[in-house]
């Protein structure tokens, strides 16, 4: 019997891994300047408690019909830059050429930047609003039958706080949007406009824009949270990446790349994250 080696046939096509872009930048805000620093304190100034005016003449032990005069205090958040991260890799010029030029440099960055630094990058930064969210409740068991209260309830304790009703974002896993979509008390709106689409939003519920974030960048018990983008500062100092062609010592492209960047939650504004976690198997 004849033997025939079959030809095997290798396509111009990578087998790509599915990637969910960031939506850091709608949660977070870069209201500081970094620029020629890596330390930045804010000041948190104090308030005067108010008291009843003296009409008829200062109360005893005053000179001031206004009250005892106060002193305030003037204490400072210090926000420090830890995040100092790096890669490299080279791409041989034969590999390159021998793959159909699939294996190329920009294609590669383009590929580190979607599938290891976004998702580091927003997995510490939700990790930093978790552990600092200013309200933090008892965790439950989230169903379709709670959800909605639990939202609710969410919304509530941040008007309590008097957080701006405008901007407040809605960050759930799929799962827990699964719960909304299935809660028969949950009425949201999903006719949203293309411009929101872009920004990650998928629809409102009790005028919050809800953003779907994948259950990998969060914590573990991670239910939801409402979380309003003036209270965490989230900067990126550096972010660098270069392609050298025929590096000293290597025949191709050698990739590096750099980010510095950080987060933190303002001490005066942790009341405008509210971190539901739940309860798990």
């Amino acid at each position: 019997m004849a033997t025939i080696n079959l030809i095997t046939k290798f396509l111009p096509y990578v087998d790509e891994m599915f990637t969910t872009e960031s939506k850091k930048s709608a949660l977070t805000n870069n209201d500081f300047d970094f620029d020629g620093a890596k330390t930045v304190k804010v000041y948190k100034i104090s308030t005067a408690d108010m008291t009843d005016y003296g009409r008829s003449g200062p109360a005893d032990g005053n000179w001031s019909r206004y009250g005892t005069v106060q002193g305030l205090d003037a204490t400072t958040q210090t926000m420090t830059l830890t995040k100092d991260r790096s890669f490299t890799f080279a791409i041989d010029k034969l590999d390159a050429d021998e793959t159909a030029q699939q294996l190329s440099a920009a294609s590669a960055l383009a590929r580190q930047m979607r599938e290891v630094i976004i998702p580091e990058v927003d997995t510490y930064t939700y990790g930093v609003m978790c552990a600092n969210a200013g309200i933090k409740p008892t965790a439950v068991a989230l169903t379709k039958d709670n959800i909605c209260d639990e939202i609710l309830k969410a919304n509530t304790a941040l008007d309590n706080a008097e957080v701006p009703e405008a901007g407040r974002i809605l960050m759930v896993t799929p799962d827990t949007y699964l719960l909304m979509k299935l809660s028969p008390g949950i009425e949201m709106e999903t006719e949203i406009g293309n411009e929101m689409r872009l920004r990650g939003v998928i629809a409102m519920m009790d005028g919050a824009l809800v953003m779907k974030i994948p259950a990998n960048r969060l914590p573990d018990d991670f239910g939801f949270m409402i979380a309003h983008p003036l209270a965490t500062v989230a900067p990126t100092k550096l972010s660098e990446y270069k392609i050298h062609e025929d590096a000293p010592g290597i025949s191709g492209s050698l990739v590096e790349g750099r980010i510095c960047y950080d987060a933190f939650v303002l001490d005066n504004k942790k009341a405008a994250i509210y971190y539901q976690t739940m309860i798990t198997e």
